[in-house]
């Protein structure tokens, strides 16, 4: 059966980091920039889900390791992502052939900020759903029932497409049909895997 709805993971499937952020990161600190960073994702998980304010999370892991950047330096690289203008086109084509296209996606905030007001990511799809506007982040299998109760489409009839096998494998669980993609793999991967499922692309 052909799917009648797509979800797209956004960093990874359908945009790309435009610098090199982890460098970025770890230039915040003179020393053991692996910690400091895993320190970074573990202060921004609250705030995926809506819980706390990321850019005070921030401050706080700048300030316990002592860092002399400002926590507007310290979030640029946050901002560093492009959506590639192939893989948009691809959604696009779906949804002129009436596929219902759906971004998925882990993000704060501020990102969501960036990535549906300034950036005009909301326009790409029939609908979105941040993770920190669902108070529910992939990979819980709670994070896709929310979505499926929304769009009111059965999971077999939903195709989740991520670059991450943790999230593919959770979106299963609820009987999504879920496919592991990465963009690095190039658009024409993503086009191959959309025909495989029979979808007009």
């Amino acid at each position: 059966m052909t799917p009648v709805a797509v979800l797209f993971d956004a960093d990874g499937v359908l945009q790309r980091a435009t610098f090199d952020w982890f460098a970025r990161l770890g230039s915040l600190v003179p020393a053991d920039s692996e910690a400091f960073i895993a320190d970074l994702m573990a202060a921004e998980r609250p705030a995926l889900v809506g819980k706390g304010d990321f850019r005070e999370a921030l401050g706080d892991v700048l300030r316990r390791w002592n860092s002399a950047s400002t926590v507007d330096e310290a979030f640029e690289p946050w901002t560093w992502f492009a959506a590639e203008p192939a893989a948009i086109e691809l959604v696009g084509t779906l949804r002129t052939a009436g596929v219902q296209c759906h971004l998925a996606t882990n993000q704060h905030a501020y990102r969501r900020a960036i990535m549906q007001d300034e950036r005009g990511y909301g326009a790409w799809f029939d609908q979105t759903f941040y993770s920190c506007d669902l108070g529910l982040a992939k990979p819980d299998p709670a994070y896709f029932r929310a979505i499926l109760s929304t769009i009111d489409v059965p999971a077999s009839e939903v195709l989740f497409i991520d670059d991450s096998q943790a999230n593919v494998a959770a979106a299963s669980t609820v009987g999504l049909r879920a496919e592991a993609y990465d963009l690095s793999a190039g658009v024409p991967a993503l086009r191959d895997l959309l025909r495989r499922y029979d979808l007009p692309v």
